[in-house]
């Protein structure tokens, strides 16, 4: 196969996931990101994920997390504990929030208006990235309210952009299969729409190893594409694989060559979102530095707290200084940034 044009077609992109070279597949990636990121930074933020319940009435298949309400290990954590959360990691130099828990029954907007109206007055120098598209939705139906309505006042108590959680595939064959009481892929790409309509940035994930075809992760990716195109926020694109432990869906994942198969095809196809993130929670530590050649510039977070890949039986641990040392040891620079990709720090 000859090697891919910068803007790739849907046919050309299937062959390259299904029969191209994985070595030039790099390389062509490895271009893209060095157009966009001539710097030699990689970058990564020190957050922390708050799960802040783990009650939630989708029940997806592939989760290992949730709980039903009456369940004897179901919580809800009180504000108390959530800011003591946040207050470790200010101390520890983190700038990032990620709240995010499950389609609580109970829970309305007032709920968190009031959390997040708390913690931009005890934490204004932490950027809260909280609540996937699911989340907001279920609040709008829940309460009767449009998608607008829910995002232009959680902004207002302090939500400052919103991360890209529960997209899987965003295929709704995939989607029913899966998770069929979770919103279908055009509600998720509406709230993104809004929430870029309103200056919020947003991010965009993918989860693929579980049932879907490679056509399907093809289309996932040009949909995200065009989402940005429409006027999207993305910052970045984090493309990771199902972790089957523990699960009802069971069965296997993506193997690591077809996770830098597609992570390489993410940095080429996605050339108009700025950032492409490895995911070294679910790939561990020596597959992600490979990333970095295969088209990432940023490995995320720090993550102080992670809870539901662990839940699946997935656990890798990185601390700040071993994120530095993996980037050095790439050949790369490390750099701390901020939720908006600015940089904060050099090491």
């Amino acid at each position: 196969m000859n090697a891919p044009e910068m803007t790739l077609d849907r046919q050309q992109a299937l062959e390259w996931l299904l029969t191209g070279d994985l070595l030039e597949l790099g390389k062509q990636a490895d271009a893209v990101r060095r157009r966009l990121h001539p710097d030699n930074l990689v970058s990564f933020v020190v957050d922390r994920n708050v799960n802040y319940t783990n009650v939630c009435e989708s029940r997806c298949s592939f989760c290992a997390f949730y709980r039903m309400v009456d369940s004897p290990d179901a919580y809800l954590l009180d504000n108390k504990t959530i800011f003591a959360k946040i207050d470790e990691l200010v101390e520890r130099g983190g700038t990032q929030l990620l709240m995010q828990g499950g389609l609580h029954p109970e829970l309305h907007l007032d709920y968190f208006v009031t959390l997040f109206r708390e913690i931009k007055q005890h934490f204004p120098q932490v950027q809260n990235h909280s609540l996937s598209p699911a989340e907001i939705c279920h609040l709008a139906d829940r309460d009767g309210l449009t998608i607008r309505q829910v995002l232009v006042t959680l902004k207002q108590a302090g939500l400052d952009s919103v991360p890209g959680g529960g997209a899987e595939i965003l295929v709704d064959e995939v989607r029913q299969a899966i998770s069929p009481k979770k919103i279908g892929w055009q509600r998720w790409g509406e709230v993104m729409l809004t929430a870029a309509a309103l200056e919020m940035p947003t991010t965009a994930t993918m989860m693929f190893g579980s049932k879907e075809t490679p056509e399907q992760v093809i289309e996932h990716l040009f949909r995200v594409r065009s989402l940005q195109q429409q006027g999207g926020s993305f910052t970045a694109f984090i493309p990771w694989t199902y972790q089957p432990g523990n699960t009802e869906l069971g069965g296997n994942t993506a193997t690591g060559v077809e996770y830098l198969k597609v992570l390489a095809l993410s940095r080429i196809v996605l050339d108009n979102i700025p950032n492409i993130q490895a995911s070294w929670v679910t790939q561990g530590a020596k597959l992600a530095q490979i990333s970095l050649f295969f088209g990432a510039n940023d490995l995320g977070g720090t993550m102080l707290e992670e809870n539901v890949v662990a839940a699946a039986g997935c656990s890798f641990r990185m601390s700040q200084n071993d994120m530095v040392e993996l980037i050095r040891g790439a050949g790369f620079r490390a750099a701390q940034r901020s939720t908006g990709y600015k940089i904060l720090r050099e090491f």
